[in-house]
């Protein structure tokens, strides 16, 4: 029988890949097990926007997101030093518009409440608006730029992560896991495979997403999010870059938002769907994507067509992240909804404190699995599953 790991991970998105990274950079043996489906963080569109999705009655999970972008710069930083590839961080901001009277009633509500927490906003009129990003619809009434949202290619920030795992001396096995190991005390000793292969490890690392459920009676659902990718033509780049800014805006009630990319690419989301597992694309959602976009970016019709896809975002009953200790030998990293990436960094820093005995930083205090027992899920956050 092969040598216990000191720990094993159980996916292979942004949160997976960054906690088995931070594990073996701090000398563990790491095994990171993974199905090698495409899941949320290759849909993504790389948005990390602690402000501009700063939330009423969210403000523990706003401190954690702003907690989450210094972790995150200083890790892009690490990677980009150690494997010498780029994660395409920009940082330019968030600017979101109003289209109309209502729309701009509600952004200035917004933006009074993210002021109110100290968050660093600026309004702008219609003009300032399109002055900032010249190809924004005639009709734009007004905006907020958020200067201190980032975004990053969410592919890029992917293949570099799992470079930087490998050269860490990472071990990936390609497997699904269909199951927990548990000794006679109820510790969780390693996962089961699909194909009946048992990996033994120190501690159990769950990162599954959307698919942890499968594995914890954790009260995680899947949301789907359909997504596309445009390419400005070069006729259009040759005169500098058709979009700067990450801009979001509401048309017809429905977000829309554009991030575009160094290389020329915009990434149009993102539809939510209460669709189960289900991850097809559908003409509908492409549809209103596409017009969407072009009522707030009119040139973006001249673009190229290059993608459409769709992933299921981890989702909670309070939007909020599940970190934690669950028994002996298990823990949990999952729920990440919307901001998965953004909190990869610090969520790998407290998985490495917690496989070694430590506590995470008190700003995940709020995020334990534990703090929906007894709801109507009846999700204990156990391990069930025997040996």
């Amino acid at each position: 029988m092969a040598q216990p790991a000191d720990a094993l991970v159980v996916g292979g998105g942004v949160i997976g890949l960054a906690a088995g990274y931070r594990l073996a950079e701090r000398g563990a043996a790491v095994v990171l097990v993974d199905s090698g489906r495409r899941g949320a963080s290759w849909a993504a569109a790389g948005m990390l926007a602690p402000v501009s999705e700063a939330a009423f009655g969210e403000d523990e999970l706003t401190r954690l997101n702003l907690a989450a972008v210094p972790a995150f710069r200083a890790l892009a930083a690490e990677l980009a030093d150690r494997t010498g590839l780029p994660v395409g961080l920009r940082t330019e901001g968030t600017l979101a518009v109003a289209f109309n009277a209502d729309d701009r009633v509600a952004l200035d509500r917004l933006t009074d409440f993210r002021t109110g927490l100290g968050l660093r906003t600026e309004r702008l009129t219609g003009q300032a608006a399109r002055a900032l990003e010249p190809y924004l619809a005639a009709g734009v009434r007004g905006g907020v730029l958020a200067a201190d949202d980032l975004s990053v290619d969410n592919r890029r920030y992917l293949a570099t992560l799992r470079a930087a795992a490998e050269a860490a001396g990472v071990r990936f096995v390609a497997a699904e896991v269909s199951g927990l190991l548990q000794d006679r005390a109820g510790a969780v000793t390693g996962v089961r495979t699909a194909t009946g292969e048992e990996l033994r490890a120190g501690t159990v690392v769950l990162c599954g997403g959307a698919s942890t459920a499968a594995l914890l009676p954790v009260p995680v659902q899947p949301v789907k999010g359909q997504i596309l990718r445009l390419a400005v033509p070069a006729q259009l780049r040759s005169a500098g870059e058709v979009l700067t800014h990450t801009v979001r805006g509401l048309v017809r009630g429905s977000e829309i938002y554009l991030v575009p990319r160094a290389d020329g690419e915009v990434v149009v989301g993102a539809t939510s769907e209460q669709q189960g597992h289900d991850t097809g694309v559908t003409a509908g959602g492409v549809y209103e994507l596409l017009r969407n976009a072009y009522e707030l970016l009119p040139i973006s019709s001249e673009f190229a067509f290059v993608e459409a896809c769709a992933g299921s975002r981890p989702g909670t009953p309070d939007n909020g992240p599940i970190l934690g200790r669950v028994g002996d030998g298990l823990v949990v990293a999952t729920g990440h909804y919307r901001n998965g990436i953004l909190l990869s960094a610090l969520t790998a820093d407290a998985v490495a404190a917690l496989v070694a005995g430590e506590p995470a930083a008190a700003v995940w205090r709020p995020f334990g699995p534990d703090r929906f027992a007894g709801d109507r899920t009846g999700s204990s956050a156990q391990p069930a599953v025997p040996a």
